[in-house]
């Protein structure tokens, strides 16, 4: 993989496709289907798939790529491939709340190490250079790179008074049991894979997701992560979570940074 290429490529479709979502966000109405998991889908989701997907496939013809829209990519498992989530926060999207993103990842060896997380709505666009650093762009955005700067996790979190991100969407009773076990000094809450990148950036340090999510919907907020010091673990054991499983399902998990004292399961 030529990583200069591929962030290059990750940072033009991102905005590009974020483009696309914003006409439809913008418009005064738009239809919301149900897909076969009764998740929601619009016509936004489908046009940022088909340009991601095409450009992607063809400057890298020769990467598997998986992405959410598109079943047929996930009838196989790969050690090393793409994935996109063309539009991750759909019920924020039809809900116009804005916290919704263009997700694009490269797993290799099942782990995500480059990706790119573009909030169009919110105006924040992050991204792994091709080193492998996590930066932040800000806009505005255009085909020439404008200002980055790098980000980093909270190098010294207070175990006695954290800042945790949740769910907007998908918050439950388990996440507000297992978040009261920690000090917490303020709770924000944030759509789509923003979460990871809150903690990335070190305005949040600890976000646990006690809930159903697939590696589509984390992948790319996991390589800016991780690109920003940071660790995605597994919740039942707090191994490193891996890509590239059966089914693209994702465990429990916790995203943090690492100076947090995780508590066990249970």
């Amino acid at each position: 993989m030529q990583f200069d290429t591929l962030a290059s490529e990750m940072r033009r479709l991102a905005l590009a496709a974020g483009a696309r979502i914003m006409q439809v966000y913008d418009s005064p109405e738009f239809e919301v289907r149900a897909k076969s998991d009764a998740s929601p889908v619009t016509e936004a989701d489908e046009a940022a798939d088909a340009l991601i997907s095409e450009g992607l496939r063809a400057a890298f013809p020769h990467i598997p790529l998986v992405t959410e829209e598109q079943a047929a990519t996930h009838a196989q498992t790969h050690a090393s491939f793409l994935i996109v989530d063309p539009l991750d926060g759909t019920k924020e999207f039809v809900q116009r709340r804005g916290d919704f993103t263009v997700n694009i990842a490269y797993v290799q060896d099942g782990v995500p190490v480059r990706g790119v997380v573009y909030a169009p709505a919110k105006g924040r666009l992050f991204y792994t250079t091709a080193d492998g650093r996590s930066v932040e762009e800000t806009g505005p955005f255009g085909p020439e790179i404008g200002a980055i700067h790098a980000i980093g996790v909270n190098p010294m979190p207070d175990n006695r008074g954290l800042m945790v991100v949740a769910s907007k969407s998908h918050r439950d009773q388990a996440t507000d049991d297992y978040i009261g076990r920690y000090g917490v000094r303020d709770m924000t809450s944030a759509g789509s894979s923003l979460k990871f990148c809150l903690v990335a950036t070190g305005e949040a340090d600890l976000y646990p997701r006690l809930g159903r999510t697939m590696e589509w919907d984390t992948a790319a907020g996991d390589a800016i992560l991780r690109g920003a010091g940071g660790e995605v673990v597994r919740f039942d054991d707090h191994t490193p979570l891996i890509y590239g499983k059966p089914g693209f399902e994702n465990p429990f998990f916790i995203a943090y940074a690492p100076g947090v004292l995780l508590h066990p399961q249970g």
